[in-house]
């Protein structure tokens, strides 16, 4: 539950809000309904899971979008990266990715450096210490599934694949 609820609704906020779209649109069509409850669910979905990775890595000084940057740059051959590299494999903004990457040098996590191949970039290094918190926060969130307990096995790949088709249809990737 995200902080400042009282407590589970005694009904379904979405299916309530299908129930009004479908007398407020008529014309919308049963299509139209449908995707807006898939919408729906889905941003809720992104706030639940947010709320729950957050938690999970918050224990190792992280939150999940700094966790997702270590984690990228331990699966580098070199634990190094650019930041604009680190932007565009995480698909954010270059001032979310400089943020990120500040708190994480902050924090001791990584280190910059001038890019010897890019006179003009940067380089984020992953230090001993980031290393050692991804791997324990990697740890916690491969127990608790990263925040999907709840589903089986088939309703992550049933999800995955849905989602996959989304974002290849929005440009993510070329398959």
């Amino acid at each position: 539950m995200l902080t400042g609820m009282s407590g589970p609704l005694p009904f379904d906020p979405v299916m309530r809000a299908s129930q009004s779209w479908t007398t407020h649109y008529p014309e919308a069509g049963e299509a139209v309904y449908s995707a807006m409850r898939a919408v729906t669910s889905i941003m809720r979905a992104q706030q639940i899971l947010i709320a729950a990775l957050d938690a999970a890595v918050r224990p190792f000084g992280l939150t999940f979008s700094r966790y997702e940057a270590l984690v990228l740059l331990t699966f580098s051959s070199t634990g190094a990266l650019p930041l604009s590299k680190i932007g565009e494999r995480l698909q954010v903004h270059a001032t979310s990715v400089t943020n990120v990457i500040d708190r994480l040098e902050t924090s001791g996590f990584v280190r910059r450096e001038p890019n010897p191949r890019d006179g003009r970039g940067t380089l984020a290094i992953i230090t001993d210490s980031g290393r050692a918190v991804a791997d324990a926060a990697t740890r916690e969130l491969h127990r608790n599934r990263f925040g999907l307990a709840g589903l089986s096995t088939e309703d992550l790949d049933g999800l995955f694949a849905t989602l996959r088709r989304l974002r290849q249809d929005a440009g993510d990737f070329v398959d």
